[in-house]
């Protein structure tokens, strides 16, 4: 039999066991059930499992747990619907290899197979690939290069006290460079922190991207033949940096661009037929529990 009573010091009133028995009941009632994340979501009275959705949400990181379980219902929602629409149509796709190594499911491969036979997406032409070329000059440019060279005086951040004396360090052997006593090269051999002192400081042709922020500002304004005139400050020191060479960004031809262009084009032009699919399966469609939204709004609510 099982003891529903657990000992405790002898008291001689209260409810529940005879005055003096030493026990006292213990609750038995079962906590109250955890409320679902969301109200029951169905699509034509399919319901989407709480389970589903908790498991999806992993795909769609977001700045919070509210709309990542958001995304991935809504996501499992548009599943539902090219789902039905396949089994409708009795449309069947073979499973096929993804470039990243990976199988299509068998649900995969019929939606798949459902929008390749529903979604028509016009080609871009030339005059729109050259539109676009015309209305975005700016994103069609080769990236500067340059070549330089610099010499690391190493410091840690949380060291103010190395810090100081890297930044003195540094701004004497400016000095020195400007008086013309030493070579940058030689002073790099010497005196540099970086892997980079072997080369006398060269640190090979650089673009846009491969060094940190406060160094690429530089990069970008120092004239080619000059020598920083003050320390670049970065989070692993201070840098004397040198530019031997710059070759500035040239824009690019339409027709050496027009290949992008059209893929471009072609891709936002097949998403957003994608879309108006799924928003008039969605607007036939009986979905209760959640709001479906599109780019331009709600598709059904």
């Amino acid at each position: 039999m099982v003891n529903l009573f657990t000992p405790q010091q002898p008291k001689t009133t209260g409810a529940g066991p005879e005055p003096g028995s030493g026990y006292q009941a213990v609750d038995t009632k079962i906590p109250p059930k955890a409320r679902p994340v969301f109200s029951e979501i169905s699509v034509n009275g399919v319901a989407i499992a709480e389970s589903a959705i908790l498991a999806e949400a992993q795909n769609h990181p977001a700045d919070n747990p509210g709309a990542a379980l958001r995304a991935a219902a809504e996501a499992l929602v548009i599943r539902e619907l090219l789902l039905q629409k396949a089994a409708e149509e009795q449309v069947t796709g073979a499973p096929e290899t993804t470039v990243d190594g990976k199988t299509e499911t068998a649900e995969d491969a019929k939606i798949r197979a459902l929008i390749e036979i529903s979604v028509d997406a016009p080609s871009a032409d030339d005059a729109e690939c050259r539109r676009f070329y015309e209305n975005n000059r700016s994103r069609f440019r080769s990236e500067p290069i340059f070549e330089a060279r610099h010499i690391l005086l190493a410091a840690n951040p949380a060291d103010e006290a190395a810090r100081r004396q890297a930044r003195a360090e540094a701004e004497q052997m400016i000095a020195e460079l400007e008086a013309g006593t030493v070579r940058f090269g030689e002073l790099a051999r010497a005196r540099s922190a970086c892997p980079s002192a072997q080369q006398g400081g060269n640190l090979g042709q650089l673009s846009p991207g491969s060094t940190v922020p406060e160094f690429e500002a530089v990069l970008m304004r120092l004239p080619e033949g000059e020598v920083t005139g003050s320390p670049v400050e970065t989070r692993y020191g201070f840098h004397i940096i040198r530019m031997d060479r710059r070759i500035e960004g040239a824009q690019l031809p339409f027709e050496a661009v027009k290949p992008r262009i059209a893929a471009w084009l072609e891709a936002a032009s097949w998403s957003k037929a994608v879309q108006q699919f799924v928003a008039v399966l969605a607007a036939e469609a009986t979905i209760e529990g959640i709001e479906i939204t599109g780019a331009d709004g709600p598709l059904v609510q």
